[in-house]
């Protein structure tokens, strides 16, 4: 079995059946080019209104030298209208007033600088499948292995291989028993050269967990 389907590169990855490309489903890191955001190989997003600009239709308020990062790892699937707000999108709250005067006026942004200082980064793990029209909140650590149903609002720390799903989003089961989860993490094959990856994709469709250790020997 060939590596051929599996080319980083791509900006856009997906043919249909017929040969067509399929212009709304991107790699992210080869159409996002921005300082703030990281984004691992073989990540993509589908949208059926695909944007020119796909950091800031995904994460909308991480703007380029914000005081935090996004950091999304290899071969996470982000659907149709899901969003990732980073910190930055908050306001600042300690005062009387949440009405943030300081993008007006610059010179004031010392008012709100302990505020501001040290906001927390944003951290989607590997093999993460993101549903249509889920929300990440800010400071958001989600596990490798996640899935996040759509509509979810998704916040504070999701377990690697949880299932989560409402608003706020809750673990509604986990998609394996603790040893396989240990043995999956243990095993990383999100990080195995690409021929590997394409040997083991029968073993990861099937969850045969035995097959992918013989393959990672």
């Amino acid at each position: 079995m060939t590596a051929d389907f599996l080319d980083a590169a791509l900006p856009h990855p997906m043919r249909f059946p017929d040969g067509t490309l399929n212009r709304g489903l991107v790699h992210l890191n080869r159409v996002i080019d921005h300082p703030n955001i990281e984004i691992g190989d073989f990540t993509y997003a589908s949208s059926f209104d695909p944007p020119q600009d796909w950091a800031a239709r995904l994460a909308p308020y991480t703007y380029a030298g914000a005081p935090e990062r996004l950091v999304i790892g290899r071969f996470c699937q982000i659907a149709d209208r899901a969003r990732i707000v980073t910190a930055s999108a908050n306001h600042p709250m300690a005062g009387i007033s949440t009405y943030p005067f300081a993008i007006f006026d610059h010179a004031r942004v010392g008012d709100y600088i302990d505020q501001i200082s040290g906001l927390p980064d944003t951290v989607i793990g590997h093999d993460v499948w993101i549903g249509d029209g889920a929300i990440i909140l800010p400071g958001a650590r989600i596990g490798s292995g996640v899935i996040i149903g759509a509509g979810a609002v998704v916040g504070g720390v999701v377990p690697d291989y949880a299932v989560v799903a409402g608003n706020p989003a809750r673990v509604m089961r986990m998609r394996f028993d603790d040893a396989t989860i240990a043995r999956l993490m243990a095993l990383q094959w999100w990080h195995w050269p690409v021929a590997r990856i394409a040997r083991a994709t029968a073993a990861l469709a099937r969850a045969d967990v035995a097959a992918l250790e013989e393959l990672a020997a």
